[in-house]
Parts: C-alpha cells; sequence; structure tokens
C-alpha cells in the first residue's frame, strides 16, 4: 500500500476536524475502533509491526528532516496527510506536538487464555501512565495476555499507548473483562499482591502458569477478587515508604517470576 502525499493547509478541512475530534474524545476512539499514536519511535513500532495504518499525517516541518520523510514514505497506510505545523498543534494531545502521527486500528484481542499461561489481571486501573507503563513491563517480561476490568482507564487512550512505548503492539489486550469470572475458571494459581499481608514475594514458587491480580491506584483489589486468589503476595519493603506505585510492583512481580524460571 503506497499513496501518495494529500497537503492540507486548512482547519476546515474534513479531514483535520475528523483527526480532531478522534485525539480529543475517547467515546469516538471506542466507537471507531481507531486512535493516534504520536511521534517516531510509536510510529517507526507500529510499522515495523507489519500493520497499515489507516492514516499517517506530518507537520510540514518534520517532513523536511529527512529520516521522518523516509518513516512516512516506508509506513503503509491508506492516506498519508501532510498539514500545516499549526494544524497538527491542533490535533496532537502533546504539549509539543511530535510532528509526525499516524491512525491505527486497535486490534481485536486473541480468545482468553484459560490454559498454563501467565497472565495480567487488572481491575479499575485509573492512571494511563500506569496502564501503559504495566504494558511496557508485561511485553519485556515475554506476557502475552493482559486482561482489563470495565473499569479501567482505555488501553488504546494516546496517554495509555505513548507510556506503552510500542507494548501494544506485541500484546493481546482484553478489555471490559469478568476478572472474576475469568479467574475461576483459570488452570493456574491467581496471585495478589499485598502491602502488609501474605507470604514474602520472594517465598513464593513462581515457577508455574500464574494471573497475577493488580489493583486500583488508590483502592486496591475489591473484595470479591481478592477472595478467588490462591496466594497473597508481599513485596518486601525495608524502607519507610508505605506502599509501591502499582506499575512498580508489577514489574517486580513479573521480573522475580522471570527470575525463578530462570530466564536470562
Amino acid at each position: 500500500m503506497n499513496v501518495g502525499l494529500k497537503q492540507v493547509r486548512s482547519r476546515d478541512n474534513p479531514q483535520v476536524k475528523a483527526l480532531i475530534k478522534l485525539a480529543g474524545s475517547s467515546r469516538e476512539r471506542r466507537c471507531s475502533g481507531t486512535t493516534i499514536i504520536e511521534g517516531e519511535h510509536l510510529v517507526e513500532a507500529y510499522r515495523d509491526s507489519g500493520q497499515a495504518a489507516e492514516t499517517i499525517f506530518v507537520s510540514e516541518s518534520a517532513y523536511a528532516r529527512p529520516e521522518v520523510r523516509a518513516l512516512v514514505e516506508m509506513t503503509r497506510a491508506r492516506q498519508k496527510l501532510l498539514l500545516a505545523d499549526a494544524l497538527v498543534g491542533r490535533i496532537s494531545q502533546l504539549a509539543s506536538a511530535a510532528g509526525v502521527a499516524a491512525v491505527v486500528r486497535t486490534p481485536p484481542p486473541s480468545p482468553l487464555p484459560r490454559t498454563a499461561t501467565t497472565c495480567l489481571l487488572l481491575e479499575n486501573i485509573q492512571d494511563p501512565g500506569n496502564l501503559g507503563s504495566i504494558l511496557r513491563s508485561a511485553q519485556a517480561a515475554g506476557v502475552l495476555h493482559v486482561l482489563l476490568s470495565p473499569g479501567s482507564v482505555f488501553a488504546w487512550s494516546p496517554k495509555v499507548v505513548r507510556a506503552g512505548m510500542g507494548a501494544h503492539f506485541g500484546l493481546s489486550i482484553h478489555e471490559d473483562v469478568d476478572l472474576g469470572a475469568f479467574a475461576r475458571g483459570f488452570s493456574g494459581r491467581v496471585v495478589t499482591t499485598e502491602p502488609r499481608g501474605g507470604r514474602s514475594l520472594f517465598d513464593i514458587d513462581l515457577r508455574g502458569p500464574i494471573a497475577w491480580v493488580f489493583g486500583n491506584e488508590g483502592g486496591g483489589i475489591t473484595a470479591d477478587l481478592r477472595k478467588l486468589a490462591t496466594d497473597s503476595a508481599r513485596i518486601p519493603m525495608p524502607g519507610t515508604a508505605e506502599s509501591l506505585n502499582v506499575a512498580a510492583a508489577a514489574a517486580i512481580c513479573l521480573f522475580e517470576q522471570l527470575r525463578q524460571r530462570g530466564a536470562g
């Protein structure tokens, strides 16, 4: 798919209006099944995943740079737009517009895992930065499936995608999942973390299939979901902090599991 570059300089252009609406509306992103990814790194990561974008758009000043021009030319897209710098500034959600971005389809997840595998169950995660960081750790640790409860932030919002740094394109992300029903049918162990309860994370055998459960930044895991856990892990904290950021806790757990499995 190799299309020509269309130049647009008017803010009244229907395509520009549609991009502004998509960038600013979570409802529009959910309804259309698309989102915007911004910046050279994310566009390159999407290109390298082998998928074609719906639209790639670039500012005139960014397109003057050889590396951006090459990225635009090498990225498959149904349409490519060369926009006046001011228009990209109106579309971008970044304080400083990245200069190049793409509209991409949010991929449907693969079937929910029921057999021996490691996965993440995320209940009511609200902060886009936290979710993006968790997704990045999951991809780095080789975890494929991430399940989110209906109360969680939209995984494909631009802020989450930016924080994920391309992790989305290597994961199977399941949204609006009944985590309780999934946990009851999971064939492995269901492990929660508790700041002051349970056994030390480093004393638990983590070599088998595990569904890790992490909860809301303020409220933690709901009581109903906590009851379904087979294990409660405590991350040792000899310092004075009362608790860990949920993204940090998830990373520690996943990489302790890797350590125990002898992955290197």
